[in-house]
């Protein structure tokens, strides 16, 4: 029997060792297989094939993969800038690469000031006499601002170019807030903070719509400056100002109008664009209509990774609403961002740091632990360099205040500085419902915010006590950063949002420059050659199982080509907004630094009816049924 014993033991440490064989080849199997490139077999040489089915974000957001793989959670297709300008960068300077094939078909857009930034890259491809060549079915303003930037413009026979120029209309809800019986009790400070007049007006006021204007003007006229630096031969203008005019003198045939605008080179489907590179940089094979040899963006990418570590000089990234704790890349997470700073300065081969700010602000608290985290790094002897993306206003110019320079370019939206807390009750539909509300206290604030019966007025001053306190403190922050006298930056603030040429004019900002020019000031400070200066992305960095998803969430299948139908949807894109808006700051913190009239700067989720979405967008389906 014991001979049995030992038997049977190693028979069953021999299947124990076969089973965990067999596991540790089925994930290096997985791995493997999930690590291939699909784009490893992609020619060698020929064209970058620059397929832009996505928007152009400053930190690319991450679906959950297991989410994902189930059907859930998936995001649209996000870029990120600097690793498109790198690519670009590097294109420039690769005899590999002989020319760049620009397509925008689903193009989805982008903040103005990292459009811009991607157009002086495709400049720096031209001007190495290296061809670019964009095509799409369709251009609108984003779209055709990159497309500006190329040699030839391609568009479809069926296509045209439709450009609107910024502003939107915005929702108001005081009528309808009143109709289903609630109260927004508002708490703000400043004549211009008119992120909280949807809930107290049924259109802009005076002070809103002046300073939104301003800011529209200087933003339209930016773009048009650009473009028409680009491409002198467009009748820009003209054609924004009636397109219908040339249409009428082209027959009805708006590509052809678009032609004869000067707006774009040549009229073709995709299979002509295709034999247009073929030209340029040869085919493989020329039996296949349209192919021609390219090189991947994705592979490409890789072999010039922009967030390789290792450098001297730390950027860190604060893209997306700021908000409380952790959150993923995307969204700037108070704790996050802290955290990874924290760890860059732990592995102590930092030599100065760059805070790329691409936000509209959000939670106080939160702003308030960004900056702390920077001033710890100053306390090293870090230079801080600030350098703003296309929105940096509210939160985002909070955390701002801790660099000793900042950088912006001139449509960076900026400014916003002002606090506000919107807090609605509802003793008007209870009423309405015939349902009472009521109970016993201990003391003046048992059971406040008090929803059902509105806030006492005890609860109300303490709130706005509050706004006014972190708002002084804000000004204050200001005031000790641009070196102005608490006056001037109350006067410069009071909730108003300014293009980054106002805010450079007002000493809000110190210089002009993107992100390549603040590491270059970065490493100036730090004693560092500009020239030979690396930089390292704080941030974790995306497992494989999410890179290799993240090609999955293209815009691709069933995404429209053409303007009009993309026109046709901007009711519903906004509709999801203002959803998003409403639900961001009724289950964000109570008071927040956060600009609501800043242009979003990438496509607004979809909300899926799975979600369930919050408390208030439940009440509003609920209500509406």
């Amino acid at each position: 029997m014991r001979f049995v014993g030992k038997a049977w033991r190693l028979l069953v440490g021999i299947k124990d060792g076969l089973v965990l064989l067999l596991l540790i080849i089925f994930f290096s199997s997985l791995y493997s297989a999930l690590s291939i490139s699909p784009y490893k077999d992609s020619a060698r040489s020929g064209a970058l094939r620059l397929n832009l089915s996505g928007a152009i974000v400053e930190q690319p957001a991450q679906a959950e993969p297991l989410a994902q793989a189930l059907g859930g959670g998936s995001v649209t297709r996000q870029y990120r800038v600097a690793q498109l300008i790198r690519a670009l960068d590097a294109a420039a300077t690769d005899d590999r690469i002989e020319a760049v094939a620009l397509d925008l078909d689903i193009f989805v857009g982008g903040g103005q000031a990292a459009i811009t930034d991607v157009g002086a890259a495709l400049d720096r491809v031209r001007r190495a006499r290296k061809r670019v060549v964009a095509y799409a079915t369709g251009y609108a303003d984003d779209s055709y601002q990159l497309a500006a930037h190329a040699d030839e413009i391609w568009l479809d026979p069926l296509g045209a170019v439709l450009l609107t120029g910024p502003g939107r209309p915005n929702l108001y809800y005081a009528g309808l807030l009143q109709r289903l019986g609630i109260t927004a009790h508002v708490f703000r400070v400043g004549a211009f903070k008119s992120a909280v007049e949807p809930y107290t007006r049924n259109d802009m006021s005076p002070e809103a719509r002046a300073a939104g204007q301003a800011l529209a003007n200087t933003v339209w006229e930016l773009w048009q400056a650009d473009v028409q630096r680009a491409r002198p031969r467009a009748q820009v203008a003209a054609w924004a100002a009636n397109p219908q005019r040339f249409i009428d003198a082209a027959g009805g045939d708006m590509a052809r109008a678009s032609l004869d605008a000067g707006m774009v080179d040549r009229i073709g489907d995709r299979a002509a664009f295709g034999r247009r590179m073929a030209e340029l940089v040869g085919s493989e094979d020329e039996r296949v209509p349209g192919r021609y040899d390219a090189v991947h963006y994705e592979a490409w990418a890789d072999e010039h990774d922009v967030t390789a570590q290792g450098g001297e000089i730390g950027i860190l990234t604060v893209a997306g609403t700021i908000v409380d704790g952790h959150a993923g890349p995307g969204t700037a997470g108070g704790d996050t961002i802290a955290v990874a700073l924290e760890r860059g300065l732990e592995r102590g081969n930092l030599k100065a740091l760059v805070v790329r700010v691409d936000s509209p602000g959000g939670s106080v608290l939160a702003s308030e632990r960004i900056r702390r985290a920077l001033l710890m790094a100053k306390e090293r002897g870090l230079p801080v360099v600030i350098s703003m993306g296309s929105v940096a206003a509210s939160g985002g110019y909070w955390v701002a205040t801790a660099g000793d320079i900042i950088f912006a370019e001139p449509a960076t939206i900026t400014g916003s500085i002002g606090i506000f807390a919107v807090l609605p009750s509802f003793e008007g539909a209870l009423q309405r419902l015939g349902v009472g509300a009521d109970g016993v206290r201990t003391t003046p604030l048992s059971g406040e915010p008090d929803v059902l019966r509105g806030p006492s007025p005890e609860a109300s001053r303490l709130l706005q006590t509050g706004i006014d306190v972190n708002y002084r403190r804000f000004i204050q922050l200001v005031a000790q950063a641009r070196r102005l006298t608490p006056e001037r930056a109350h006067e410069l603030a009071q909730g108003r949002v300014w293009s980054g040429a106002a805010a450079h004019q007002l000493r809000l900002v110190d210089r002009f420059g993107g992100l390549d020019d603040a590491v270059r000031e970065a490493a100036r400070r730090a004693g560092l050659n500009p020239d030979e200066a690396r930089t390292t992305y704080l941030e974790s960095r995306p497992g494989f199982l999410s890179r290799l998803l993240a090609g999955s969430s293209e815009a691709g299948a069933g995404a429209p080509r053409d303007v009009f139908t993309r026109m046709a949807q901007r009711p519903q894109l906004l509709i999801e907004r203002v959803l998003n808006d409403l639900q961001e700051i009724a289950a964000g913190p109570a008071i927040q630094a956060r600009c609501l009239d800043c242009p979003a700067v990438a496509p607004v989720p979809q909300m899926r009816a799975e979600t369930g979405g919050g408390w208030l967008v439940r009440f509003l389906a609920a209500v509406a049924r």
